[in-house]
């Protein structure tokens, strides 16, 4: 068996972890082998930027911030996912460069092209087989959040009109790779949207 890269993208809040999660146990009961990861924070380098780039205190320059993902990028793409597809294994993967464009690219407005181009140095040019975008009004989003009680991280405490950039900026990279993405209403019933996701990924096994 070929290996298989699967992203999940979006919003915070849009249903990502849970989605991840029963695409991995409906894999597993195919006798598939899974590799369930995210970034950042899938290697053990990545928790350690994971807790800058979304915990730390202080003031991190935006460039900065970009250029942690990238490493974090690079450590789990050379150490984990690579290996996982040599092996025949199925990445399901919560984040990827898709965040990037988005977050850093539209979202602290450093430029879609260059944080992109960024991300593809660091990956070696690594695109997934199938990227699911669970795209959710960014407001109904933040009321998910809310209903959580949660403490926000870093980026989701940003404000509106940057998940507003995000979102847009997460519509457009699905817009100019229709094959490699599946964009999924994410205020839709969540089985709904697990079956629409599974129906996607048959072919590619």
């Amino acid at each position: 068996m070929t290996g298989l890269f699967i992203t999940l993208e979006g919003g915070d809040g849009s249903g990502k972890t849970t989605q991840a999660q029963l695409l991995t146990e409906w894999l597993e009961e195919r006798g598939r082998t899974v590799v369930r990861t995210r970034e950042p924070g899938g290697t053990d380098v990545g928790v350690e930027i994971r807790q800058i780039v979304l915990h730390h205190r202080g003031e991190v320059d935006p460039r900065a911030e970009a250029l942690l993902y990238a490493a974090d990028r690079a450590q789990h793409v050379g150490t984990k996912l690579r290996p996982a597809l040599a092996r025949g294994d199925v990445i399901v993967q919560d984040r990827y460069l898709d965040s990037s464009v988005a977050y850093q690219g539209a979202g602290r407005v450093l430029g879609a092209t260059e944080v992109r181009d960024l991300s593809l140095w660091a990956a070696e040019g690594l695109l997934p087989d199938l990227t699911v975008l669970l795209d959710l009004d960014s407001q109904a989003a933040r009321a998910r959040l809310d209903a959580d009680d949660k403490v926000f991280d870093r980026l989701e405490a940003e404000k509106d009109d940057f998940h507003s950039r995000v979102r847009a900026a997460f519509l457009d990279l699905a817009d100019a790779e229709p094959d490699r993405f599946l964009v999924v209403d994410a205020a839709a019933p969540i089985a709904e949207i697990a079956a629409t996701i599974r129906a996607r990924v048959v072919p590619l096994l």
